[in-house]
């Protein structure tokens, strides 16, 4: 009896633990030198509070679209320069927060949505009522200098944490945040298409009105979407 109680005491999680769905991980456990700067699970975002479903400040993808990721990050680290993510896996709960605050009206925000009205927000096409993050394989990140985190004040959005030029910050609702869109800074344009390159290379197409956010070609879950929260190891 005590031989058989033991062995259960060896192999039982530990009372933390928190597994993720099945083909899901926490990008830190296939990639650790990939930055993270999880926007929804803090202030510095649109809403200017935590998003439903977010417990804690970390990247969630699908096993697939993780390792792809490291892909990139691998090229980049071989230039002296560093991925940083700024959201991953997004719970449905957590569109449908952002879905009620866009419904609730208000005027323009000179940090996020400059020229837009708040209630405006969905029709423009700055803020979906579906996502596609909540099939875990759609990522929104930039380029930092490895070991560098001095701050960026982009025109549009938060300060980036130290990234190189986009010509925006990340979730800036405005036309120049269009991967495409001209004219650009040289410099922003050059950021810009590099980030698009390395995506495309490892096997992740990019959401035109966006130049941040990328969705893996081949995901697993292409007519799933999942509402597990946000949580750390």
């Amino acid at each position: 009896m005590a031989a058989t109680l033991a062995l259960l005491s060896a192999t039982a999680l530990p009372a933390n633990a928190d597994p993720l769905p099945a083909g899901f991980v926490r990008l830190s456990d296939i990639d650790p030198t990939i930055r993270q700067d999880i926007r929804y699970a803090g202030l510095e975002n649109f809403l200017h509070r935590k998003a439903d479903g977010y417990d804690a400040p970390v990247c969630i993808l699908t096993a697939q679209a993780a390792k792809a990721l490291s892909s990139v990050q691998k090229a980049m680290t071989a230039k002296g320069l560093t991925l940083i993510v700024f959201d991953c896996y997004r719970p449905v709960r957590a569109v449908a927060d952002m879905g009620r605050w866009t419904r609730d009206g208000g005027p323009p925000d000179p940090q996020w949505h400059p020229t837009v009205e708040r209630g405006d927000l969905i029709a423009k096409g700055y803020v979906g009522e579906l996502s596609s993050h909540s099939r875990g394989s759609t990522v929104d990140l930039a380029v930092a200098e490895a070991g560098k985190k001095s701050p960026v004040h982009p025109t549009c959005g938060a300060p980036d944490g130290g990234t190189l030029d986009f010509g925006t910050g990340f979730d800036c609702f405005d036309p120049m945040s269009k991967t495409a869109h001209q004219p650009l800074p040289t410099e922003a344009a050059a950021n810009r298409k590099m980030l698009l390159v390395a995506m495309r290379a490892a096997g992740f197409r990019n959401y035109a009105r966006e130049w941040w956010h990328f969705t893996l070609a081949k995901e697993p879950f292409p007519k799933q979407r999942f509402d597990f929260p946000v949580t750390a190891n």
